[in-house]
């Protein structure tokens, strides 16, 4: 680990219930966007510490993809809108018909909180939700407060090419890579000015976090953000593993270890394992793994494939260990490794590949249209992206 376990870490959601800002003590009736995952360190749910801490004036809860409590599993599975059983607020679901909240949805509304755990990685929703939110509340004039958690990543580290703004998606709208090593709040700050959205956006930073702590050094429980990362080993991978969503490999969706594991049928784990071993997979270990998914691609039928463990958080890479897993499975399984075709998060012409990456550059790396010895260059992220964000740091 990077840094010795401190307990000493509040959250934005801890110091908020604790002290509210001025925004939250002078708001007559405030929305709160939040999930399962979006709890304080005694495991309080965020709608009752604002409920609580302010006088009971949450009006209205709005979830993100999966539903305010995860409950809808697979992948692009849109959530009803529904009532808090206890709170008798409204809940509406901004992975339905609508990702953007609509002006009825923030009718009678002075202030709109957001606490949301991302992941560290340009294609999780939850960073493009609140993008959508900001313009929303930007269009009605109300002001935005986002309750600040940790990157579970770190912050000093970013992997991947920057967003082609040509494939610009619900999984990707701003110019960033795909580990980009910001906060929530950060990478808010970040896109509320560089898609010009002019949101009255404020950031209530923790306390006690530093860029070099990955999500033990924290301190913290990991709670699942998301139905398929139920483990923080899924969350380290993912910024690479995410990139399976747009093939004929499973991801390891349906089963206990999203992520963490992948393959198909039709490959052989042992030669699979040995020739990405050949390009220097650092800081993880791929051990042969047999597994059936119970849903999602190949549901019921045996897989043959690799588990990541990752053995060194520090120095593993995981954008470039799935580039170099996607290029060997690609030589070893010509005739049988594919792209997937459309549609995907509602994208319906582009390839998913495409969408994920942000641009051509995997699929044509994969697809050994440029030599192994680019693995390094493909996998980095611009020289100058801390350049670019440093005034939007908060950390």
């Amino acid at each position: 680990m990077s840094e010795t376990k401190s307990p000493a870490v509040q959250l934005g959601l801890e110091v908020a219930g604790a002290d509210p800002p001025e925004l939250l003590r002078r708001s007559r009736a405030f929305g709160l966007c939040a999930n399962q995952a979006s709890v304080d360190r005694d495991f309080r749910h965020a709608p009752d510490v604002l409920h609580g801490c302010c006088g009971g004036r949450l009006a209205a809860l709005f979830g993100p993809q999966h539903g305010l409590w995860s409950t809808e599993q697979d992948d692009m599975i849109e959530t009803g809108h529904a009532v808090h059983a206890r709170l008798r607020v409204p809940v509406h679901s901004l992975y339905s018909e609508v990702r953007k909240p609509g002006q009825q949805m923030l009718a009678g509304l002075d202030l709109f909180v957001i606490d949301l755990q991302d992941v560290g990685t340009r294609v999780y929703t939850y960073i493009w939700t609140v993008v959508h939110c900001l313009e929303a509340c930007a269009q009605k004039g109300i002001p935005v407060l986002l309750l600040d958690r940790p990157n579970p990543l770190g912050g000093e580290l970013a992997e991947g090419p920057l967003l082609d703004l040509g494939f610009q998606s619900f999984v990707g709208r701003a110019p960033i890579p795909m580990r980009h090593g910001l906060t929530l709040g950060e990478l808010a700050r970040f896109c509320n000015e560089t898609l010009g959205i002019g949101a009255d956006l404020h950031v209530v930073p923790m306390r006690g976090w530093r860029r070099a702590m990955l999500w033990p050094d924290t301190g913290r429980h990991w709670v699942p953000p998301s139905p398929n990362l139920p483990r923080w080993e899924g969350a380290l991978v993912y910024p690479g593993q995410v990139l399976l969503e747009g093939t004929n490999l499973s991801e390891g969706r349906g089963t206990t270890t999203p992520f963490e594991q992948c393959g198909a049928p039709f490959v052989d784990p042992w030669l699979w394992s040995a020739r990405v071993a050949a390009q220097s997979c650092v800081g993880a270990a791929l051990r042969p793994v047999r597994f059936e998914p119970t849903f999602q691609k190949w549901r019921g039928e045996a897989c043959n494939g690799v588990f990541v463990h990752v053995t060194d958080p520090a120095a593993f890479r995981p954008y470039r260990t799935t580039l170099a897993l996607l290029r060997a499975v690609r030589e070893l399984c010509p005739g049988q490794f594919a792209w997937r075709e459309p549609p995907y998060e509602y994208e319906t012409e582009r390839l998913p590949i495409d969408v994920i990456a942000g641009g051509t550059t995997v699929r044509s790396f994969v697809d050994g249209e440029r030599p192994w010895s680019d693995l390094d260059a493909v996998a980095a992220a611009p020289a100058d992206w801390w350049q670019r964000v440093r005034r939007f740091l908060l950390y």
